[in-house]
């Protein structure tokens, strides 16, 4: 039996509403969500915050982490001051409904260099102490597409460099396959610098072809799950795993239809049935 806690991310569904997918996500057997920030911020702009907070209370459904934060590692300026206080909005949301893990991604860029990168540790060491005010745990993503952090070897760097005890990498298997990424990057992984993770799987895709939009529940392609999830658990991970689909196929479905499907994949490919 895993102790690795599974959960739903909203972008799953990403067309539903917030209720809607509260709702649908609490009849599918799924109690802990991965909130797509946008939708939950849409969702207080027409809704009261704790009647938003009784309406998870009634479904038993937990805000597991947030997605995603994107803009403050590279920018700069006047950009950067916009995306650091759009970040600070975004934590006291998280504070205020006890979301524990923000999702933070790297900004695209054209060419690295080493003043990049050491901006980019600086950011990441402010991002982490103002986060870590408001309760808040950092998943630093890397994306296999991306000209910087493209890969898990350079995020854990990043965090390393970082220092701060609250900042972590998010392990999408996604971008671990799509990208640079390779098996023993794995062996770097611990239960302290590892945040967050989020699975799928994709069926008879080159690696240089597929996309986001070729996502599919787990054990319904190619991806070989089973040594990642053997390194969790050999890790001691307990934290959560999260769906992540972005496939305008399961878009059409219902929240409820997804969240149940989702969770059958998921215990599967956890060891839990």
């Amino acid at each position: 039996m895993t102790l690795m806690k599974p959960c739903v991310s909203q972008v799953c569904t990403l067309p539903a509403a917030f209720a809607d997918d509260v709702a649908g996500y609490a009849g599918g057997g799924c109690d802990a969500v991965e909130v797509w920030l946008t939708k939950l911020e849409q969702h207080l702009a027409a809704n009261d915050p704790d009647d938003t907070r009784k309406l998870l209370a009634d479904r038993g459904v937990t805000l597991a982490a947030a997605a995603y934060q994107g803009g403050l590692l590279l920018s700069q300026g006047e950009q950067r001051r916009a995306a650091f206080d759009h970040f600070k909005r975004r934590l006291d949301l998280c504070q205020r409904f006890g979301i524990p893990t923000v999702v933070v991604v790297a900004d695209f860029v054209r060419q690295v260099d080493e003043a990049a990168l050491g901006r980019a540790i600086v950011s990441l060491t402010e991002a982490a102490r103002w986060a870590a005010g408001f309760g808040v745990r950092l998943a630093l993503e890397f994306r296999g597409t991306d000209t910087f952090c493209a890969c898990l070897e350079t995020a854990l760097l990043l965090v390393e460099q970082c220092g701060e005890p609250n900042a972590g990498v998010c392990l999408d298997v996604f971008h671990y396959y799509k990208g640079p990424s390779k098996p023993e990057d794995l062996d770097r992984l611990t239960a302290a610098n590892l945040a967050h993770v989020q699975v799928c799987d994709v069926p008879g895709v080159p690696r240089e072809l597929m996309t986001d939009a070729h996502r599919v529940f787990p054990g319904e392609g190619d991806f070989r799950l089973e040594p990642i999830v053997a390194k969790l658990r050999q890790i001691g991970y307990t934290g959560y795993v999260s769906l992540e689909l972005m496939n305008p196929v399961v878009w059409r479905a219902k929240p409820s239809q997804v969240a149940e499907l989702g969770m059958v994949a998921l215990r599967r490919t956890l060891g839990d049935g």
